[in-house]
């Protein structure tokens, strides 16, 4: 049993606009840290972020985050940013070299069938449709949710399906609220965490280990399960400087930030 939702989402459009955010601050530094947290809903957008960016930086680049924020959530609506320095007892954490900048659980699981099955009929849908969906595969039973969509053209295509129980329905930030990292059971399938994935740089474990312990699951077909403190210069056995280039090379591999909040893990 499984539920993938895409990234027309209201949930997915914060992750993907704090993803964008990211992005742009290793755009600007090698190795910025940055966390961002954003809520949209009922024509607003709030943005608040920390980073080790300077106010003056931030300011001459607002503008690219506001053209983020219209290119991925297009609504007529009110748009507020907060954004401060990170914390300095924080920020000492990483002066010595690459270490965990948080502490954390991760649990990595291997993907199965279903899942895998239910992730490549969400991206085919959202081909012809990318507009808010939501999609439940339990078994042989698929339940589609899909906005701006005709419920009996739906039907025809998948006539063994519960499509849109409702009827037809409009979706986006008009209808429900978005906050970032709150599909996280879309993003990670059986795999689980105590932190999120999106919306922060590489540093953070709960960025590189939860990618870490993902990656591994799917290598060894096991559940991995891996914890950390802040501050750790291992995790697994390995140096946190791996895992941190390991993630690196996953996130370039997908696109960017933005990219990897479009879908998650799979």
């Amino acid at each position: 049993m499984i539920e993938k939702v895409n990234p027309a989402h209201p949930d997915k459009c914060t992750d993907r606009i704090a993803g964008a955010i990211v992005d742009m601050a290793y755009r600007l530094e090698d190795d910025p840290k940055i966390a961002v947290e954003v809520l949209l809903g009922h024509s607003y957008r709030k943005i608040i972020m920390e980073t080790s960016l300077s106010n003056d930086t931030v300011s001459e680049h607002l503008q690219d985050i506001y053209d983020a924020v219209d290119r991925i959530n297009g609504y007529p609506t009110k748009t507020e940013i907060i954004y401060t320095g990170q914390d300095e007892h924080l920020a000492q954490n990483q002066s010595g070299g690459i270490r965990c900048g948080d502490n954390g659980i991760f649990k990595g699981v291997p993907l199965t069938a279903e899942q895998k099955t239910l992730s490549q009929f969400a991206r085919k849908m959202y081909t012809t449709h990318p507009f808010d969906g939501k999609y439940i595969l339990d078994g042989e039973r698929l339940i589609i949710c899909q906005s701006n969509a005709s419920s009996e053209e739906l039907l025809k295509l998948y006539p063994n399906a519960v499509v849109n129980p409702l009827g037809d329905w409009t979706g986006g930030t008009d209808v429900d609220t978005g906050a970032t990292n709150r599909k996280l059971g879309s993003d990670m399938a059986d795999s689980a965490t105590g932190g999120g994935l999106h919306g922060k740089d590489l540093s953070k474990a709960d960025v590189s280990v939860n990618i870490h312990a993902f990656l591994k699951a799917q290598k060894l077909s096991r559940p991995v399960e891996l914890c950390c403190a802040i501050g750790d210069d291992t995790v697994d056995g390995l140096p946190y400087s791996e895992i941190v280039e390991e993630a690196r090379e996953y996130i370039r591999s997908v696109g960017g930030f933005e990219k990897f909040a479009e879908w998650g893990l799979y």
